[in-house]
């Protein structure tokens, strides 16, 4: 493919995580000729979604990298005298501490279906350096990456075409029917499934009763191609940055988005939900008439703290925490606005941080929903995607299994000038932006890097049982000791098309204080229980069976300066992984930032021309017409359920 590409652009983007996707897109639109490459199979990086067999692929790529011993710089010979090379690694850092559990029970007479899967896996329990699970996984293609809509639709749930939505929200429990009905349709039903349905006595036997939720290693293999497992765990601030720039953008119509339908809160060993819009607080049983007056009031005073200084000038030195202590609020009260709504450490955020952060949550209540949160239909990876289809429908050129060797740099002007490939193409561009994962060690010796700590679960069921099986949670689990962080954990239901019918896929991350297991262990054993054949007798379970775990550490490389990292040109400019936080607002700002500097007079995304409006000379509007309609748009057209937003605003709550 190399000897096809143009010999010259003006943006090469090296990379397809969030920050520079969006950076191309913005690239593109505005005029710009951008490459963008990344050396893995798959778009999106550290912010990429898999699919079950893909995740275990990107499991045996992990090993695979890890082989890497030595790395040989083969294009010195194309660097001339005055120029030099900085060298690209080829072996990715940013991911440690691989573990993988399987608690589910095997089937091993049944066929593994799922096409690139697992071929009769046995149970295992791996670390970073056993890959006998995903020795027979096969790498998800281009397509299958790139395209949004990866299930089948019926008749009636077929779209139709709206151009003047600005986001598309739907409601978890119709999606939940629709995905029932979809199901139907398209799965293949599991083999226990069917042996349960033509060994069933006639008469109601109870003790056979839980057998027939019994969930496999086989199934979750079958019906891999259900799950879609983001590497990186976060959600959308209704009124945040991301929303803003995709309803700016009209990227949002390749996407379609679901709500969080609650927050809960961890307390005292039990689970409980969280009461937080106006509805919710009088509506709730868990407080008395009192506490929701007092929580009324001190929300409403939140909404608008920055117009009474005196009421907080005073406790600006302390934190959050102890400033709740100085307030009319039970500790209750305090525990969930603390934990909860704000969502701030107890020891280190300050009491402005604390009131910031709880005026942006309620600030974002009700735009699309009773929780100020949104979660992309077939997970985050989609978002990157979604910008990376802006920008090909511009004229970025895009090449995915496709790396970089060096960087080459003129000694005299100290300027970046091209990139030499795998192929050994010489390519000229006049901007580089890189993601930082691609550095080598020599460049990146003087960086000091945090660590995120996350844990992907399979369960069977919620970790807060109700009526409805389609909730979408957020909870967040207060740290017990010092030196250790909160975790943050999104239950994610099958309707949001990240896992099965049947099982929750459940994200756990906070920042490292030692392994991604020792971490996180201890909060999955208050929430959950390992699944084992015993437990499946009994007709009630406390909490619910853990089917399949991962643990690993991701590098985080936001917020670091770029004078940490060695000599790098002025041109030359770089992207940094997913962060720890809860939004996206950091992919954003640092886009906008990167871009302004490359475009200094140009608008950020601004939404594309409409067609009806562009005249070409000599052109009937037809062919113009008809080039937009070969462009393929995912999710561009709203199904009956779902809730058309063009003005959210005005959208009743």
């Amino acid at each position: 493919m190399a000897d096809n590409l143009p010999s010259e652009f003006d943006v090469i983007v090296i990379g397809t995580g969030l920050p520079e996707s969006i950076i191309a897109a913005a690239c593109s639109r505005s005029g710009q000729r951008v490459l963008h490459l990344d050396s893995r199979s798959y778009y999106g990086g550290n912010w990429a979604s898999f699919t079950f067999s893909g995740l275990l692929s990107w499991l045996k790529e992990y090993q695979e990298n890890n082989d890497i011993v030595t790395e040989t710089l083969t294009c010195q010979k194309q660097i001339l005298e005055n120029e030099e090379a900085i060298a690209l690694s080829r072996k990715d850092k940013a991911i440690q501490h691989v573990e993988v559990l399987c608690y589910a029970s095997q089937d091993l007479h049944e066929d593994v279906e799922e096409a690139g899967a697992l071929q009769k896996n046995h149970a295992y329990v791996t670390s970073a350096n056993s890959t006998e699970a995903a020795d027979s996984a096969c790498l998800p293609t281009e397509d299958e990456t790139l395209n949004t809509v990866s299930c089948e639709m019926p008749a009636e749930q077929t779209p139709s075409s709206d151009p003047e939505s600005a986001l598309e929200v739907n409601d978890a429990e119709a999606t939940g029917e629709k995905e029932n009905y979809c199901d139907n349709k398209t799965c293949v039903p599991s083999t226990s499934e069917e042996e349960t349905s033509e060994n069933l006595p006639i008469t109601e036997d109870t003790t056979e009763q839980p057998k027939k939720n019994r969930i496999t290693y086989s199934q979750i293999i079958k019906e891999g191609r259900r799950f879609n497992i983001d590497l990186v765990s976060k959600l959308l601030y209704s009124r945040g940055l991301l929303i803003d720039l995709l309803i700016k953008s009209n990227v949002s119509r390749y996407a379609e988005f679901k709500n969080i339908t609650r927050i809960l809160a961890f307390r005292e060993g039990r689970v409980e939900q969280v009461p937080c819009s106006r509805a919710d607080v009088f509506n709730s049983k868990q407080l008395t008439m009192i506490e929701k007056r007092m929580l009324m009031k001190f929300l409403t005073f939140c909404m608008e703290f920055e117009e009474h200084p005196d009421e907080y000038k005073a406790y600006e030195e302390i934190t959050f925490s102890e400033y709740l202590k100085t307030q009319k609020l039970t500790p209750n009260l305090q525990y969930f606005v603390l934990h909860s709504i704000a969502m701030t450490s107890e020891t280190s955020s300050s009491t402005i941080d604390g009131l910031k952060a709880t005026k942006n949550f309620l600030h974002c209540l009700g735009r699309y929903g009773n929780t100020p949160f949104l979660f992309p239909l077939y997970g985050l990876g989609e978002l990157p995607q979604c910008f990376c289809r802006m920008c090909a429908v511009f004229g970025g050129i895009y090449c995915l299994r496709h790396s970089v060797q060096c960087l080459v740099v003129d000694k005299e002007s100290r300027r970046c000038k091209a990139i030499i490939d795998h192929c050994g193409q010489r390519i000229i561009s006049k901007h580089f932006l890189v993601e930082d994962s691609y550095f080598s060690e020599n460049t990146c010796s003087h960086v000091q890097y945090r660590q995120i700590s996350r844990a992907v679960l399979i369960t069977d069921r919620s970790v807060l049982k109700t009526d409805s099986d389609q909730q979408i949670s957020i909870l967040t689990v207060p740290a017990e000791e010092p030196g250790t962080s909160a975790v943050r954990i999104i239950e994610l239901c099958s309707s949001t098309m990240t896992c099965m019918k049947g099982t929750y896929l459940v994200h756990l991350t906070c920042t490292s204080s030692k392994t991604a297991r020792e971490d996180l262990e201890p909060v999955v054993q208050k929430l959950f229980i390992p699944y084992t054949e015993m437990e499946t007798e009994n007709e009630e379970f406390e909490k619910p069976r853990l089917l399949w775990a991962l643990y690993f550490n991701m590098r985080d490389s936001s917020d670091i300066s770029r004078n940490c990292y060695n000599d790098l040109p002025s041109n030359v400019y770089v992207c940094s992984g997913p962060d720890c936080g809860l939004g996206n607002d950091n992919a954003v700002k640092q886009a906008e930032t990167i871009f302004q500097q490359i475009c200094p007079n140009e608008d950020f995304c601004p939404p594309p021309p409409n067609p009806e409006d562009i005249v070409l000379d000599g052109e009937s509007l037809q062919s113009e017409a008809s080039e937009s309609s070969a462009i393929p748009e995912a999710n561009s057209e709203t199904p009956k359920e779902s809730t058309n937003l063009g003005n959210p605003e005005e959208s009743p709550e």
